[in-house]
């Protein structure tokens, strides 16, 4: 069994988690019914894609969208982001009123629309507006606040341990690292030493996010940085396996058996049935194309499974391409799976 580095519960405030395994928020990815899937699927803790603070937008369909959990269980996070402490202030107080159980402070987007606005990881060049945005949100609600930050602004600026002990300061109860500078974005290879620094300088739980694609990844990561849990993000896009076969491996240093191909057809059509149903007829058809074609990428003639998908038109003709994608009759090597 794999000697990972915490063994209490994991609690965020009075929310104590089934496990030490959490969906990244991630924009235009982690809406309702994916996060509602990777939770069927064993994420202990999934949090929802980022919402702006400023709530005169929020009368948009891509807003509404993101501040709809109607059915979901709890303890239901929302993140969000802005550079404003007392608009972030008040988001977070309409978002609590509107059932977040926990609000997370989104500074660790690397995207230029979000920084330059001086939002999400550009707000790491400012520690007095980051403790000013902190002070602001802890003091508005009466739900725990987390923070998701990378480990700096650039190579020359890495200043996560500095972040983490404000944080803690300033009362926020969980904090998530992505083991990267905003500089980098998404290239390289995510760095654990500084997650690594920043648990080892702060007492509140510490959750160790980037380039985590495997059961043994996490593990090392766990062992290696001290965390208390693990965050995936790109690495549940077309595999929300991945959770329950984290758990699975940090309890029992064990692997879990590769989902079937039946089980496969039937968890990427009940994501289509749930992605039509939450966005309707013609934007769900539309949004449904990314999300399938992550389950594609890793099939034998991707692109060209990807092309035909992306051709089709309606609800109908998404679901019998899953349906054919899966017959008995064909196999891997023709970009089809085996139901063997």
């Amino acid at each position: 069994m794999p000697a990972t580095a915490s063994v209490e519960p994991l609690a965020i405030g009075p929310y104590r988690l089934p496990n030490r395994v959490i969906l990244a928020p991630m924009a235009g990815v982690t809406d309702r019914p994916f996060r509602q899937l990777c939770r069927a699927q064993g994420a202990g803790l999934v949090v929802s894609e980022m919402v702006t603070a400023d709530s005169r937008l929020w009368h948009t369909r891509k807003s509404r969208s993101r501040l709809d959990h109607a059915g979901e269980p709890g303890p239901r996070s929302v993140q969000i982001a802005g550079g404003d402490p007392l608009m972030l202030a008040e988001a977070a107080r309409l978002n609590a009123a509107q059932g977040a159980q926990i609000i997370d402070i989104n500074m660790g987007c690397p995207a230029k629309k979000v920084c330059n606005k001086a939002a999400g990881s550009a707000l790491l060049r400012d520690e007095g507006l980051v403790a000013d945005i902190l002070e602001a949100v802890v003091s508005a609600v009466d739900v725990p606040v987390t923070l998701k930050i990378r480990t700096g602004w650039c190579s020359a600026s890495v200043n996560g341990q500095r972040i983490a002990r404000l944080a803690e300061e300033k009362g926020i109860q969980a904090l998530a690292v992505h083991g990267r500078t905003r500089e980098q974005r998404y290239s390289g290879e995510a760095e654990y030493d500084t997650i690594a620094a920043i648990k080892a300088s702060v007492g509140i739980p510490v959750f160790a996010n980037g380039d985590i694609t495997s059961p043994e990844k996490a593990a090392q990561v766990l062992n290696y940085t001290g965390a208390d849990a693990v965050m995936i993000g790109r690495g549940a896009q077309g595999n929300p396996w991945i959770f329950r076969q984290i758990d699975h491996y940090l309890r029992t240093g064990e692997h879990l058996r590769a989902p079937s191909a039946e089980e496969r057809r039937h968890v990427i059509r009940q994501h289509l049935t749930k992605l039509h149903a939450f966005y309707g007829d013609y934007m769900g058809v539309r949004i449904a194309r990314k999300h399938i074609g992550w389950y594609l990428s890793t099939l034998a003639d991707a692109k060209a499974l990807r092309a035909r998908f992306n051709a089709l038109e309606t609800q109908t003709a998404q679901h019998r391409f899953v349906d054919e994608l899966f017959r008995p009759a064909h196999s891997p090597a023709t970009g089809r799976i085996s139901a063997a």
